[in-house]
């Protein structure tokens, strides 16, 4: 899997990495991927739902450690 943009928001809780990955997601062009990595527990509900929002599709979730790694495809 090609990852075009990687963003670390480890160590930020609830609502940042949404918000870090809305404003990485807005210059990137349809079909480029976004790879967030974590640290949130909550934040793979979070991304679930931005999905479902946005209309950008999640493609992949994984638990890494601590790391929660979340992969978007621009819509």
């Amino acid at each position: 899997m090609h990852i075009d943009l990687e963003l670390d928001t480890r160590g930020l809780n609830c609502p940042l990495p949404i918000l870090k990955a809305k404003k990485a997601l807005t210059p990137m062009q349809t079909g480029q991927l976004l790879k967030v990595v974590s640290t949130d527990a909550g934040s793979t509900r979070d991304f679930q739902a931005f999905a479902k929002q946005t209309g950008n599709e999640l493609v992949e979730q994984q638990t890494v450690g601590a790391d929660y790694i979340h992969v978007m495809r621009r819509r």
